[in-house]
């Protein structure tokens, strides 16, 4: 019961809290081939086991190779079979995915109007 209490304080939760999001976390891997959950500084999420990946980078980068894991494989150097688990998660998570991936465009336009010199670059992973 500490454990759990020392966690939901450093979530910021109820210990109740707490213990139904790490159930749900481990039912979700449990169901989902590669996929494990870590705190981050935006709080937990979905990651592709064994690389430093959030679940919705796999799926934002697929957007930009037309859907297919294949080219999102060759791109970071990964095995198909493991970008094809985090995208099946993506698609069976997308309210997450979808709010992660609008929070990232956020920041970017956030540090634009922080830094006003600020260059940023945009790379086309298709063509890569």
């Amino acid at each position: 019961m500490r454990r759990l209490q020392r966690a939901a304080r450093r979530l910021g939760r109820t210990a109740s809290e707490t213990a139904a999001l790490l159930l749900e976390e481990a039912l979700r891997q449990r169901d989902f081939a590669f996929i494990e959950f870590r705190d981050s500084p935006v709080g937990r999420q979905a990651y592709l086991q064994g690389t430093r990946l959030a679940a919705w980078q796999i799926a934002d980068l697929a957007r930009q190779c037309d859907g297919s894991a294949a080219k999102v494989a060759a791109q970071l150097d990964l095995p198909v079979v493991q970008v094809a688990a985090a995208l099946r998660y993506a698609a069976a998570y997308p309210e997450g995915i979808e709010a992660a991936i609008a929070d990232n465009a956020c920041a970017a336009a956030d540090l634009e109007r922080l830094i006003p010199n600020l260059e940023t670059v945009d790379a086309d992973a298709a063509s890569a």
